[in-house]
């Protein structure tokens, strides 16, 4: 059945029972995959729920989320389609505007989707996110066809409704928000505009000066702060091989200026430092002392392979799983401190979650290079400053079945 672009999304969308939706796959998890007591809150926003109500090939796809949650099953399963929508949600919450966050929009109209009376089309996500406040859920309708909008988008913790927004007039780019108030008043209206996230735009809008509208604002905020935090990571071995100008060393998702973050790291970090020389002996052939990074005669950072009293060796002569694995472990070791995400500079890091997002995970790696991705994933999401979620192929999720801590989905076509 085609979504309904018209009206707001149903802020009880029914996770499917086990086996019920084979698109929703199960998600197998261990114990400490989800929160450390039953009912306790996450100290730290985060997300803990995928939802892909209609959207690509996934129809009423709930996914639970833990530190580490990998994707799993055959090509074309969905696994990358459920990591576009998650990063869709994270751009969107960073204030990006739809055109951007979905360029070809109609490839993500469920293929049967039938459109309306007046040619409408369209697709459903949403989320949920934990933190101090509880549970907060997100849920969005979008048009794709005849002109990509937002048309309903609904904020709710527990049975209370937030925020809601309808599309009234198809003729003018905006939709009708109506958001908590409280007292007197009971609700407050006005028009947002039909190519943002609304979620986003509360804090803007809000004064907080009744007990609704802090209700709101620390809901809004709390997936705001969740979504902000995501990290899409896919090292481009191609972009990782040349020297790379000096720079703050903020580690890009390509991992291209790789060399010039290593040097941070090196100077700043001893113990993370330490923690990525032991991982490049598991993930790099011959011997491994340590990394290093030298200056080249026109002022750019080069890394290489310190090989003890062998001859260095440059990271452009690395074959392109070892470019990867450094590239993905020292994303996982440095967090948000090293990487290039737009956080809440309010928020102190030590109150903030970052989630990386890792398509092909285990991409031209080989068995040794998987299994230590994955040790160095449940070591440092077992911190609680870092998450995960990741496609893999079968050979990482049936290492990951057997560590305690992971959560594998399984999806079947």
């Amino acid at each position: 059945m085609a979504p309904s672009v018209t009206a707001p999304p149903d802020a009880r969308v029914p996770a499917p029972r086990p086996h019920a939706d084979r698109r929703a796959g199960t998600a197998a998890a261990h114990p400490g995959a989800g929160r450390a007591a039953a009912g306790a809150p996450y100290a730290r926003p985060a997300v803990t729920e995928l939802r892909l109500s209609a959207f690509a090939a996934h129809r009423a796809a709930v996914f639970p989320l833990g530190p580490v949650t990998l994707f799993a099953g055959p090509s074309g399963s969905g696994k990358s389609q459920a990591l576009a929508g998650y990063e869709a949600l994270a751009r969107l919450g960073s204030g990006a505007d739809l055109a951007e966050v979905f360029p070809d929009p109609v490839a993500l109209v469920p293929q049967r989707s039938r459109p309306d009376a007046q040619r409408r089309r369209g697709f459903r996500i949403g989320c949920t996110v934990d933190g101090p406040v509880g549970p907060v859920r997100l849920d969005l309708a979008v048009q794709a066809e005849p002109a990509l909008r937002i048309v309903g988008e609904r904020l709710t913790a527990g049975e209370q409704i937030l925020l809601n927004t309808a599309l009234r007039d198809p003729g003018r780019r905006s939709v009708q928000a109506a958001w908590l108030t409280g007292g007197s008043t009971g609700v407050t209206r006005a028009p947002f505009p039909d190519d943002r996230l609304g979620t986003a735009l509360l804090p803007l809008r809000v004064a907080g000066s009744t007990e609704g509208q802090r209700q709101v604002l620390a809901a809004a905020e709390q997936v705001v702060i969740a979504l902000r935090s995501v990290f899409p990571c896919d090292p481009r071995p191609a972009a990782m091989r040349a020297p790379v100008p000096p720079g703050p060393g903020r580690l890009r998702g390509d991992c291209g200026n790789l060399a010039d973050v290593l040097r941070r790291t090196r100077q700043e970090c001893g113990t993370r430092y330490a923690l990525l020389t032991e991982a490049a002996r598991t993930g790099c052939a011959g011997p491994v002392e340590g990394l290093g990074d030298r200056t080249t005669a026109d002022g750019r950072v080069l890394a290489e392979l310190l090989r003890g009293d062998l001859p260095a060796t440059e990271l452009g002569r690395l074959g392109t799983g070892e470019l990867r694995f450094l590239g993905l472990a020292l994303v996982l070791l440095t967090g948000p401190g090293v990487l290039a995400v737009d956080q809440s500079a309010e928020l102190l890091p030590a109150q903030q979650a970052l989630t990386v997002l890792a398509d092909g995970f285990d991409r031209d790696l080989d068995r040794a290079q998987r299994a230590e991705l994955l040790r160095l994933a449940l070591l440092s999401c077992g911190r609680g400053h870092v998450r995960l979620v990741a496609a893999v192929g079968e050979e990482v999720a049936d290492i990951a079945r057997e560590r305690a801590g992971v959560s594998v989905v399984d999806l079947n076509p």
